[in-house]
């Protein structure tokens, strides 16, 4: 075109010292030029005639030096130079612009003009008014040339003041300008710009191309702190993470560090009331307190294990966790409360039994204790009294008679007194909380029937002694006394027994207790019989005293029972037998809505228990299958932890039930083998196993992408690793990883090299020294060859980009060259530098980087 050839005839030297001199900042305007320079004469005129065979071979000489730079001159001679064919010639003048000025153009791996199109629409974005699309008319109002002027260069033109409706005055600014100040020829004319409906685009992408080579250097700057800025942000991002990491796992010890002295505690308490409410305690921290920490614990985790993919991504080294704060630091005290909590709940069921079973006896030594101390008012007194010595003789048998029925009632309570020693025993190896007032009361009761058996003796030599002047006795009424006491004592046991209370946990113990109830029952005729024998009697003795008028002064000397106690006694014992009756029926329908609790509890455990077995194998499975991608496989799992997730429900369910048995005192269950702990667990570790199976596919995907490791691959290293897997475990021993590289090509032999080779691998795979090779790490391995990743140089290079090829670099040029965050970031780790040629206030770039990528230290 025109314009191609003005530029042309502009820029002909007149020596190559001047073309070096006004081209000096671009190498490839001078190969351009020095093209030329042998072309010049037969682009101005072209001549014909002799000497024709002489200009044709000159010409040879200039293409095959275009050609030997790389230029493809398609369908052109030295002919059709030498004839002077325009087109031709300024075909190849075009291919020549387009090689060395444009062709080297790159902008995000794009061709060369789309390229140099998107650095003019990224450096002209600021500019509302400027909207560069292609290279004609969207140049054509001068305002997109002044815009990448004022871009790099805002000394040098007042944008404020320029028109859009002056597209004259814009171009010819930016032209006077750019030949100026920058050294850019004017290639282009106005007018022929603003009167020409569509510019010539080969023109303008040329004289644009020598603006993108003008400001190259600012380009390699922007790009290194691009580079910059994308090292810093992950290492900030890392370092986030490491802060959140440290923050959750010193918040999870601590609650772990509280916890478990809470359950260690075993104290017991003194009373019903207050182990109940410890054992509602205990059920807040399972359903309310216990969960969270969990999915906390499970959270740690998952983000430690992300955490470090994302360093071995990034060509970091290792976290390291604070001391005392490594996940296996957590799983060690997450045992510890395991342990300290197992049993706990069984501890506390056992002493809220024990403490029931303590106020039972207690109120059975009470009632016992009363009875006896009632039966025992005034008897020291009565063995005491002195009457056998005025007595007459009938009286000194009658009081005989009447001590030998004595004896015999005290005899009778041997028994009590013995129940009421050993309940007193029983309580006191319970520990129950007031054994020194039950002892203190027994020993009384003790130390009064030792001195109830002494009076007894010594009554009854005094009574022996005088035996021999007493010669008549009432038989009648010694026989009363006799059959009296044993009856009365037998009516006060019944009434005991019937007012006694009773702990039963089955139906069949409460059947029993029926049983024996009905059992008794079946004895009440024949008492009924024996009291009507004692009466009669007493009715007999009555007709004697009324026919032979004997001074008996209407009382029985021999025993203080009369015939009203017997009946009264004997119609109490009747009101007890319907009430034990109705106290039998309620235990009994307790027990069925029990043993209903059991079976409904026993029913849901026997389904959720094999559930959640089924599910964690189902698990396993997945997470060495192959079906699909891993994005397949990580929607899948998102799919079956959701499924696994709207179980809860029935899981809340059973621990509703749970509590309802417990609430029963409820303590074992022959309908399942499943209890509530064992739900709990099988649960607790199914939620984790999924979410720890999720992430690691997510870690395999983020290795995947960051590695460039293709499905196929992925899916041949899963296969590998799967097929020596042999015990599904997830890992592979040292042998099972040998035979897994050399199933996947890799040459390790059996000799001594190949040895000290598999040793080197499994430094890198396995560098805990723990015996088992993951598939992370296998991955890891397999893919680190081929990483394409940021280095320590690379970001070194940069900094010195920006530093303007300086040894330091300084804050003025951070804060010019970086965003704000990033360049304070840099400018708060940077150590001084210590150099020859420092200036105050000069940082270490050098340093910094290498301590980004585990090097040194920050």
């Amino acid at each position: 075109s025109r314009h191609h050839y003005q530029w042309l005839m502009q820029w002909e030297p007149p020596g190559w010292e001047n073309i070096q001199k006004r081209k000096k900042a671009s190498e490839l305007f001078s190969n351009i030029f020095f093209s030329l320079f042998f072309l010049g004469e037969r682009l101005a005129k072209p001549e014909r005639g002799k000497m024709r065979v002489h200009k044709i071979s000159n010409v040879n000489k200039a293409l095959d030096f275009i050609a030997s730079k790389g230029v493809k001159l398609v369908s052109i001679g030295a002919e059709e130079i030498v004839d002077g064919n325009v087109k031709m010639t300024l075909g190849m003048i075009w291919t020549i612009i387009l090689r060395f000025a444009i062709q080297d153009i790159s902008v995000e791996e794009t061709s060369a003009k789309e390229g140099l199109l998107l650095w003019c629409q990224r450096k002209t974005a600021p500019y509302k008014n400027v909207n560069i699309q292609n290279f004609h008319i969207s140049w054509k109002d001068g305002l997109g040339f002044c815009a990448l002027i004022h871009r790099h260069r805002p000394e040098l033109i007042d944008y404020g003041k320029l028109r859009k409706d002056d597209p004259l005055t814009n171009l010819n600014t930016a032209f006077d300008v750019a030949e100026k100040y920058l050294d850019i020829p004017k290639m282009l004319d106005a007018e022929d710009i603003v009167g020409t409906a569509r510019p010539d685009e080969k023109a303008i992408m040329t004289y644009v191309s020598s603006f993108y080579h003008a400001f190259s250097g600012a380009q390699k700057a922007e790009t290194a702190a691009n580079r910059i800025c994308k090292v810093l942000a992950v290492n900030q991002e890392n370092e986030q993470l490491m802060e959140d990491y440290e923050k959750l796992a010193s918040d999870l010890l601590e609650w772990i560090r509280r916890t478990i002295p809470w359950l260690e505690n075993r104290a017991p308490e003194n009373t019903m009331q207050a182990m109940q409410q410890k054992l509602e305690d205990f059920r807040d921290y399972r359903r309310l307190h216990k969960p969270p920490k969990v999915q906390e614990k499970c959270q740690l985790e998952i983000n430690f294990n992300t955490l470090q993919t994302k360093l071995r991504l990034s060509n970091r080294p290792a976290f390291m966790p604070s001391e005392g704060k490594m996940v296996s630091d957590i799983n060690n005290a997450w045992g510890g409360l395991e342990q300290a909590e197992k049993g706990y709940e069984e501890w506390l069921l056992n002493e809220i039994r024990r403490l029931e079973r303590l106020d039972h006896l207690a109120e059975k030594f009470r009632q016992k204790a009363s009875i006896h101390e009632s039966w025992t008012d005034g008897k020291e007194a009565m063995l005491q009294q002195k009457d056998y010595e005025t007595a007459t003789l009938s009286e000194i048998k009658a009081l005989l008679k009447k001590h030998e029925a004595f004896e015999s009632d005290l005899a009778a309570h041997q028994d009590r007194v013995e129940q009421i020693a050993a309940i007193a025993q029983e309580l006191n190896e319970l520990d129950y909380y007031d054994s020194p007032s039950v002892n203190a009361r027994c020993q009384k009761i003790c130390d009064q029937w030792d001195n109830l058996g002494a009076l007894t003796q010594k009554r009854r030599e005094a009574l022996e002694r005088t035996e021999k002047l007493l010669e008549t006795i009432d038989q009648l009424y010694l026989e009363y006394a006799k059959r009296a006491a044993p009856f009365n004592n037998w009516m006060e046991g019944a009434m005991e027994d019937l007012q006694d209370t009773f702990i039963v946990h089955t139906i069949e113990e409460i059947q029993g207790l029926t049983t024996a109830h009905e059992q008794f029952k079946a004895t009440l005729p024949d008492a009924d019989k024996e009291r009507q024998a004692i009466l009669g009697i007493h009715n007999e003795v009555s007709k004697i005293v009324q026919t032979y008028h004997v001074n008996m002064a209407g009382t029985n000397p021999y025993t203080t029972i009369t015939p009203q106690e017997i009946n009264g006694k004997w119609e109490h014992v009747r009101q007890l037998v319907p009430r034990r009756d109705q106290a039998l029926m309620e235990e009994h329908a307790r027990q069925q809505q029990n043993e209903r609790l059991r079976k409904q509890f026993g029913a849901q455990a026997n389904v959720i228990g094999p559930w959640i077995q089924t599910k964690m194998e189902e698990i396993g499975r997945i997470s060495i299958e192959m079906h699909g991608t891993l994005e397949d496989q990580l929607n899948h799992l998102r799919q079956y932890e959701k499924s696994i997730v709207n179980y809860k429900p029935k899981i809340d369910q059973l621990e509703g039930d749970h509590q309802q048995i417990q609430e029963a005192l409820i303590f074992d269950n022959k309908h399942t083998n499943y209890t509530m702990e064992h739900i709990r667990v099988g649960w607790e570790q199914l939620l984790t196993t999924i979410a720890r199976t999720i992430n690691e596919v997510e870690n395999q995907i983020l290795t995947r992408d960051a590695k460039g490791i293709s499905q196929e691959q992925m899916n041949e290293f899963r296969a590998s690793f799967n097929h020596f897997d042999r015990d599904h475990s997830g890992t592979l021993g040292p042998e099972e990883f040998k035979a897994c590289l050399i199933s996947l090509g890799y040459d390790i032999g059996n000799d001594a090299q190949g040895e000290a080779e598999f040793a080197r691998i499994m430094s890198i795979v396995d560098p805990n020294r723990m015996g088992v090779v993951t598939f992370q790490a296998f991955i890891d391995f397999m893919s680190r060859e081929t990483a394409d990743t940021d280095t320590a140089d690379q970001v070194m290079a940069s900094f010195k980009i920006l530093a303007g090829d300086k040894n330091y670099i300084t804050v003025d040029e951070l804060r010019r060259e970086l965003p704000p965050d990033q360049a304070e970031y840099c400018i708060a780790r940077m150590a001084p530098y210590n150099g020859r040629d420092a200036v105050p206030g000069a940082l270490d770039y050098m340093s910094f980087s290498t301590a980004l990528y585990g090097e040194s230290d920050l």
